[in-house]
């Protein structure tokens, strides 16, 4: 298991993250203006619950079907309003070749994909690379390969916890974030995709509180929480290390993740100089 309780280890319990980034200093609903820092590496990480379940899902969210005529209007007025971020770079959550990372499947990208294929990387990366006519379009997903350690060492945790006699209040924290994150996807489900996007990138979906009360179950020097959050973190600076290095002085990078990593991204763009974190709040509120 290397992915989060988000929706799948990426969008349920990592998916717990705020994203309050700082939007360029405005106001909301305001677009920042596109000049700027103009040589700085501008970061906008859109957050997304997953458009598609997977078998790997530890909780399994009805995100409703986006391939009704009616929602892929609603993501053509997305993609619309990203263009005014101007990106020219996306980001998607796929594993790629170094040195170039590039997504391999966006070259194969046509209408009948946005037909056929759920998952948010094709709905919202490459339906917005092809408008923006952006080319350099990048898989910078980071999974462990052969001796590196799990990034989210789940069952470790819960075997652990069971150990010391804990088993049930760690089941128990697990289900009430299941709970309030189903709750959170049933309370928007009537909503727009810009504004299910808007709570998932503002709201619960995005809050970190989850790691800091795993720590409650670490005993001495027998820390798999700890191991956990650190090793985490350690997926999304990989990840954060290959954007560095395939932009440049005055990229404008869209990246579009599962929203347990969006707080932990925008804090690495937040703290690493020559890069400007930009919300996408005020561009989804601008959807029509």
């Amino acid at each position: 298991m290397t992915r989060f309780l988000l929706i799948s280890y990426s969008i349920l319990l990592a998916t717990i993250f705020s994203a309050c980034s700082h939007i360029e200093g405005v106001k909301p609903n305001t677009i920042p203006s596109q000049n700027i820092n103009a040589q700085s590496i501008h970061v906008m990480v859109l957050g997304s619950y997953h458009f598609k379940s997977s078998n790997a899902d530890v909780v399994s969210l009805d995100a409703g079907n986006v391939l009704t005529p009616a929602k892929q209007a609603e993501l053509d007025a997305i993609a619309k309003a990203m263009l005014q971020f101007k990106p020219t770079v996306i980001v998607t959550e796929r594993e790629t070749l170094a040195p170039d990372y590039i997504d391999p499947v966006f070259k194969e990208f046509n209408a009948d994909m946005l037909a056929t294929n759920r998952n948010e990387r094709v709905q919202l990366g490459y339906r917005i690379a092809k408008m923006a006519s952006v080319t350099r379009v990048y898989g910078l997903d980071e999974q462990p390969s052969e001796g590196e350690p799990d990034y989210f060492p789940f069952t470790k945790l819960q075997a652990h916890a069971k150990k010391i006699g804990e088993g049930d209040a760690f089941d128990a924290l697990i289900a009430e974030l299941g709970s309030k994150a189903e709750a959170t996807m049933n309370k928007t489900k009537h909503l727009t995709i810009a504004k299910r996007l808007i709570d998932v990138n503002t709201g619960f979906l995005s809050q970190p509180t989850f790691y800091y009360q795993l720590a409650q179950f670490d005993r001495g020097e027998t820390q798999p929480a700890a191991e956990l959050q650190a090793y985490w973190f350690m997926r999304n600076t990989k990840i954060f290390s290959k954007l560095i290095n395939v932009t440049k002085p005055g990229d404008r990078v869209l990246v579009i993740y599962g929203a347990g990593h969006k707080f932990w991204l925008d804090h690495l763009v937040q703290q690493t100089p020559g890069f400007i974190s930009v919300s996408p709040t005020p561009y989804l509120q601008r959807v029509q």
